[in-house]
């Protein structure tokens, strides 16, 4: 066994866990979940981020492996792995010294406020880039943590897989009322990373349906790397109703995505645009007044064409309040 492959061992094998009510499975778990996103390609270099696909996939690592009555929160060891030498969380804008934020980053929404991503090392990352180093680093965690369990544990990516397929298809075909209804049993839960699942997946989702095209300019933007131009938008925000189905969401440019939240802009019953006449603007080919009139492009599909009920609530309620 190389030098290498001893040291993280070693440093696995001593991982700062709380043991008071039997040991925190926590850490082991999301290095597990880390190793199997090597393995996949969900993570490429040293930067580990807090995805649906790395939420997902350590809540169905911890099911199959997890026996013990402690809770399934990524926060917990995404924040306390920096007391792992390994570890370096990287913060956000305005949150210069998370270590002197103690509890406000504990929590999940927190932390993802304030958390940009966590670093790995550069010797763990040669490590988990090949094949045969990640099998010895995850058979050790098994056998070192999980010795009772590890014979349940498969395809960890399969189950994540069939979680995220499971809220897509809640975002596209569950009643609004219904829907609401779950995210307010998550709330009154403290459930927020599975409201982050939820979130995360309505903002990819109704680009999609969109086929990526902002449905009021036409704007669509085709790149070979994962950069989108176009945001999934509320029609109703999140925080007033709790829903995140496809009847609430249109797609819209970044610039016509802000209009729209601050009420410049709305759309008609009909699904044509409504423009403010309260604010002044430069004329130009990029004029928001240049929309009044323009007709919604809209899915194919009439089951995702947005809720007229929802479009009269931001008409009287955000767009005649400016």
């Amino acid at each position: 066994m190389n030098q290498l492959i001893a040291k993280y061992l070693k440093a696995f094998k001593k991982l700062r866990v709380d043991r008071s009510h039997g040991i925190a499975p926590h850490k082991p778990i999301l290095l597990i979940t880390i190793i199997e996103s090597y393995q996949t390609g969900e993570i490429l270099n040293r930067r580990v981020y807090i995805t649906p696909e790395l939420v997902a996939l350590f809540k169905s690592i911890w099911s199959s492996l997890v026996t013990t009555s402690h809770d399934c929160r990524i926060s917990y060891p995404f924040y306390y792995m920096k007391s792992e030498s390994f570890w370096k969380l990287k913060p956000k804008a305005g949150f210069s010294d998370i270590d002197k934020m103690g509890s406000l980053v504990k929590s999940f929404s927190s932390l993802n406020s304030a958390v940009d991503f966590a670093e790995i090392d550069k010797e763990l990352f040669e490590l988990l880039i090949s094949e045969t180093d990640r099998a010895i680093l995850k058979q050790f965690l098994l056998d070192e943590y999980f010795p009772n369990s590890q014979g349940k544990f498969g395809d960890g990516s399969e189950g994540a897989r069939g979680l995220i397929s499971g809220i897509n298809d809640q975002i596209v075909n569950e009643p609004p009322a219904e829907y609401r209804a779950s995210i307010r049993q998550l709330i009154n839960e403290n459930n927020d990373e599975e409201i982050f699942l939820r979130g995360s997946l309505f903002k990819r989702e109704i680009p999609r349906i969109y086929n990526h095209r902002c449905c009021i300019s036409g704007m669509q933007v085709d790149t070979p790397h994962n950069i989108s131009m176009i945001d999934a938008c509320h029609i109703i925000p999140f925080s007033e109703s709790y829903d995140d189905t496809v009847t609430n969401g249109i797609a819209l440019c970044p610039n016509l995505h802000r209009a729209f939240d601050r009420g410049l802009i709305s759309i008609n019953s009909d699904f044509s645009v409504i423009v403010s006449s309260s604010f002044i603007e430069n004329e130009s080919d990029y004029s928001l007044k240049n929309l009044e009139g323009n007709k919604l492009e809209l899915p194919s599909d009439e089951r995702f064409w947005p809720s007229i009920e929802n479009l009269e609530w931001h008409s009287l309620t955000i767009y005649k309040s400016i």
